[in-house]
């Protein structure tokens, strides 16, 4: 959905969509029962979240010393390293190694950082044919838009959705079944894999004492882009990274099982520069990119622990705002609750990202299902409270706040209140009920009645019935 259409615009169509409501409910209510049954499966869950939160800290605390360590081993084993200070840098650095390379051709296997810096745009408008190889990313690629959910872009369409799709790009014949359709796109992919110059990957782990990268997987596309072609670019937000290769143990376990409440993701792939000579499997060249992109802004300030995430999707899964909005709505490339933690630390000249820290219900479930234990809430408070010392908000809604705020505070005018409420609305109800309200109530009851107050206050009938106590004593 595109950017330019206001938040509250893209909520609503997305309400509306009952394609989008159907495909939302079956793919959410899977996850979390899939989750639930794989940590559930585990006598020390706890403890291993705790684990996990300890090494990403770790991790983060000592990213001075951790990411020159794992440049320099990615170097040792012949690999090469840009540091890429923002998405423009790293997009640079990539078009102009496949200049320079004669690349033509080029796949991708799933990476939220390329789709952080728009870098399939870039590629093109430099004139080179960029082809997703995550089933889901080529499906929204077909489709002409952008991954709604972290670990499962196309979340948002439903089978017969795709099928359209299949028939009108892949000459697919008519069928909703998913076999045929897996392997109408296996088909098309795999000449894609033969013909590619370059493959792109993400990271979801860089390792610093080893200098590997690690790559998890359902489908092994990722494995095929990082081997066929004959050059490997990974990019890797500086923040993914673990200082131990036994570390991987605790954080491969954490992100299968709230991701896709898998054991293990079926390929889990360590990759550590280009293939070796006598070797004939492996990119005659490997470079890693290490992305900031704000993130170097984002850990010496208080949305720091936004950085412990490891994308692994449980929070949107979990949050029933994200379950009745999807992906799009938020406008940004993250989102769900972390993503309305991220959004607008990331993206800050989205003209709406202040708002997305509003569409949170504060309920906590993002923050139980989260494997490193991430206080979003906390941090999407602090985002609403910083929005507000900005003044981003309407002089209407500020004055409204201040209004609540003084009443709640100084109990005569919120008796005062309370007695005006309760006298207008014997004299304007009906029949116990307010059918219209002037604006901004009007919105209420365009849709349902408003219940008129009751002829006492809570604390009027407590303070009766306390007397009655008394007395009948």
């Amino acid at each position: 959905m595109p950017q330019t259409i206001a938040f509250f615009d893209r909520v609503d169509h997305a309400l509306h969509d009952s394609s989008l409501q159907t495909a939302l409910h079956r793919a959410t209510t899977r996850f979390i029962g899939n989750r639930a049954g794989a940590i559930g499966a585990l006598s020390d869950a706890d403890r291993l979240r705790d684990q996990a939160r300890a090494i990403r800290a770790h991790a983060l605390a000592h990213l001075d010393e951790l990411l020159p360590q794992l440049a320099a081993n990615v170097e040792t084993r012949g690999g090469h390293v840009c540091w890429a200070s923002d998405g423009e840098e790293a997009r640079r650095y990539i078009i102009e190694l496949a200049r320079a390379r004669g690349v033509r051709s080029i796949v991708k296997s799933k990476s939220m950082a390329s789709e952080e810096i728009h870098l399939n745009e870039a590629l093109e408008e430099a004139g080179f044919e960029v082809v997703e190889t995550d089933l889901g990313e080529y499906i929204i690629q077909l489709a002409g838009e952008t991954p709604s959910h972290i670990i499962a872009p196309a979340i948002h369409k439903t089978r017969e959705q795709v099928s359209e799709l299949f028939q009108q790009h892949l000459g697919m014949p008519p069928t909703t079944e998913v076999p045929p359709m897996i392997r109408t796109a296996r088909q098309a992919l795999r000449q894609r894999f033969l013909q590619a110059d370059m493959g792109i990957s993400g990271v979801n782990f860089g390792v610093a004492d080893s200098g590997a990268i690690v790559i998890v997987e359902n489908e092994g596309n990722a494995r095929l882009s990082t081997t066929v072609p004959r050059i490997h670019v990974a990019i890797m937000g500086i923040e993914r990274i673990v200082a131990r290769l036994a570390d991987l143990g605790v954080m491969l376990q954490v992100l299968a099982r709230s991701a896709t409440g898998q054991k293990l993701s079926v390929y889990t792939s360590l990759i550590s520069g280009p293939a070796r000579p006598g070797e004939e499997d492996g990119p005659e060249e490997f470079h890693l990119i290490l992305l900031d992109n704000g993130r170097s802004r984002i850990l010496g300030g208080h949305y720091a622990e936004s950085l412990l995430c490891i994308r692994c999707g449980a929070c949107l899964n979990a949050c029933p705002v994200y379950q009745a909005i999807g992906g799009h709505a938020y406008g940004g490339v993250y989102s769900g609750p972390i993503g309305a933690v991220l959004t607008p630390l990331l993206q800050p000249d989205l003209p709406d990202a202040y708002l997305l820290p509003q569409a949170s219900s504060l309920c906590g479930a993002c923050q139980e299902v989260c494997p490193v234990r991430i206080a979003i809430p906390d941090l999407l408070l602090r985002h609403r409270a910083d929005a507000v010392k900005a003044g981003k908000f309407h002089p209407v809604e500020k004055a409204a706040i201040a209004s609540y705020t003084l009443t709640m505070t100084h109990p005569a005018i919120y008796n005062a209140g309370g007695k005006a409420g309760r006298f207008f609305s014997r004299i304007l109800a009906r029949r116990g009920r307010f059918r219209r309200l002037p604006p901004p109530l009007h919105l209420w009851t365009k849709q349902r009645d408003f219940p008129a107050l009751p002829p006492k206050s809570f604390r009027e009938m407590w303070a009766e019935r306390k007397k009655q106590r008394q007395s009948s004593s």
